[in-house]
């Protein structure tokens, strides 16, 4: 039975994956920072350089040679020449997303997930109101009174009203 090829972008997307972390980040900075090429480690004519190159020179410390293969493959390298915005943007999209599938969890079946939500949801519950002997029973709140009203009620009942107008009058 003959062997099923994988396209190139399919190649190139799990030698991305299969890059370390630090070499994706590294080789993010080094694409935002110099011209990169294809076909060649290093193109003197274009002043470019290949993806590893770049990722290598900012500190992403890889020999992968199953990536400058798929990323010429991809880009149909047939002599050194500078890559494309296109192919660039491409690579930068399948490094990010790489990186953001190694943030996800293990993935697991519908119902251990919806198992283990439950479980969560009940140990929050539990933790977040007291047991019921121990509930205590509040008054309503007293209806809304702003401030003014407050202190003017308070100075009236008193009977303090007249001299806190007059602050500074002593006292016989």
């Amino acid at each position: 039975m003959r062997r099923r090829e994988r396209n190139a972008a399919q190649r190139l997307r799990l030698a991305v994956d299969a890059l370390p972390t630090r070499t994706k980040e590294a080789m993010l900075r080094g694409i935002d920072s110099n011209r990169i090429v294809v076909g060649a480690y290093v193109d003197p004519e274009s002043g470019g350089i290949c993806p590893m190159l770049a990722a290598h020179r900012n500190g992403g410390r890889t020999s992968l040679a199953g990536f400058a293969r798929a990323w010429d493959a991809y880009t149909n390298a047939r002599r050194p020449r500078r890559a494309t915005r296109r192919e660039v943007r491409t690579l930068r999209s399948m490094i990010e997303s790489s990186l953001a599938r190694q943030d996800l969890p293990a993935a697991g079946s519908i119902a251990e997930l919806a198992a283990q939500i439950r479980a969560e949801r009940a140990e929050l519950a539990r933790c977040e109101s007291p047991p019921p002997e121990i509930q205590i029973r509040r008054k309503r709140p007293a209806p809304y009174l702003d401030l003014l009203t407050v202190a003017e009620q308070a100075l009236a009942e008193e009977g303090s009203w007249e001299r806190a107008a007059e602050p500074d009058r002593a006292e016989p």
